[in-house]
């Protein structure tokens, strides 16, 4: 015996009739939408936000730095404008910062005497400690201090053997 299933009529065979005529409508449209936007040369802009609308400054910059994983450098950089306001002024007077190691997370700064020098390498824990504070843990592992460039180095016949010069002021 087999079993037959039952057909549709009246109102299903209805249903399915303007289901599949809807289908079809649906897909000629999508096909003729194409066609136009291809003959204007691809899509356009309207009035919702696509990829293509223009951005304000700050946020094409911040897109462009996070794209290409700029965020500590740019912290970094900031930190160095900001420096007085970090450490304060009266040391910013006398220390500036010189440069930032990424692999290593090493920021080095100069000072103008070694009196300053010194001061900064006792300071340099509570330093770290506000830039991983400003910046994210583990932004700045060692704070490098150097001391005053010395004058250059004269050769010549007047100088005393084994003399580097004056190495008690400098460095």
């Amino acid at each position: 015996m087999t079993e037959q299933t039952p057909q549709p009529s009246g109102v299903d065979l209805a249903r399915v009739a303007l289901r599949a005529a809807k289908e079809q409508a649906r897909a000629r449209g999508n096909a003729v939408q194409q066609k136009k936007q291809a003959r204007r040369g691809g899509l356009r802009s309207g009035a919702r936000a696509d990829g293509r609308d223009p951005l304000p400054l700050g946020a094409a910059i911040s897109r462009l730095i996070t794209e290409r994983g700029w965020e500590t450098p740019a912290a970094v950089g900031g930190v160095m404008g900001r420096w007085p306001q970090i450490v304060g002024p009266e040391v910013a007077l006398h220390c500036e910062p010189q440069r930032y190691d990424d692999q290593a997370r090493v920021l080095t700064v100069q000072c103008d005497s070694t009196a300053w020098a010194t001061q900064l390498r006792l300071l340099a824990p509570t330093l770290v400690a506000r830039l991983n504070d400003d910046l994210g843990q583990g932004t700045v592992r060692l704070l490098k201090v150097l001391g005053p460039g010395g004058p250059a180095r004269r050769y010549g016949s007047l100088r005393a053997p084994g003399s580097s010069g004056p190495g008690d002021t400098y460095g």
